[in-house]
């Protein structure tokens, strides 16, 4: 990515981030506060993923798990998620107080996703380059794989499908997404999120 494309990148990650987070944020604090009376712990979710160049850092979200639940792969109809946190999923509630991720640079609006630890370890060759952008909240991979959940819950072993199919496919995703990327794709894939839409 050139420098002009990062810095006009950024530019619009700041500015839509910080509009973002001052309409949402009513949205925001009730949803968290709908999940801490749920879940009985803090309804803000805060996990260790993998960002630019490999350095870790602090993602949050809305908790919509049972505390301490473990696991990196789920599928609709898990136990460890909460009635209310199918909801706040179903709708992607859980993933606005990553607009903060944003704002302070860690993400960007448009981006491969953030992996936790592990999964970053097995790019390889040219996939590696994918490390070289800041993760995202949504984009291409997560477009197609907005109902991920519910393709994992139709297979016998989900880890695996993750794993063997999934994984795999978000890469190609993010690496052409990578070769090709625009202000103009960034500006379409936040439209096609917006309007539930999955294909680019």
């Amino acid at each position: 990515m050139t420098p002009g494309r990062a810095f006009h990148k950024r530019l619009l990650d700041i500015l839509l981030s910080a509009m973002g987070l001052a309409l949402l944020w009513p949205i925001i604090c009730v949803t968290a506060w709908l999940a801490a009376r749920d879940t009985g712990a803090s309804g803000i979710f805060a996990q260790t993923r993998v960002g630019r160049e490999g350095r870790p850092f602090t993602l949050y979200k809305i908790r919509t798990m049972i505390p301490n639940a473990g696991g990196t792969v789920t599928a609709k109809g898990d136990a460890r998620i909460t009635s209310l946190g199918q909801r706040l999923r179903q709708w992607k509630l859980d993933e606005l107080p990553q607009l903060w991720n944003v704002l302070t640079g860690d993400m960007s609006l448009v981006g491969p996703r953030p992996d936790v630890p592990g999964y970053a370890d097995t790019l390889e060759g040219e996939a590696r380059a994918l490390l070289t952008l800041r993760p995202g909240i949504t984009g291409p991979a997560t477009l197609k794989y907005r109902d991920e959940e519910d393709i994992l819950a139709r297979v016998a072993d989900p880890r695996r499908y993750n794993d063997t199919v999934i994984w795999p496919d978000k890469v190609r995703l993010n690496l052409e997404y990578l070769h090709r990327s625009s202000i103009r794709t960034d500006i379409r894939c936040i439209l096609l999120t917006l309007q539930a839409r999955k294909e680019l």
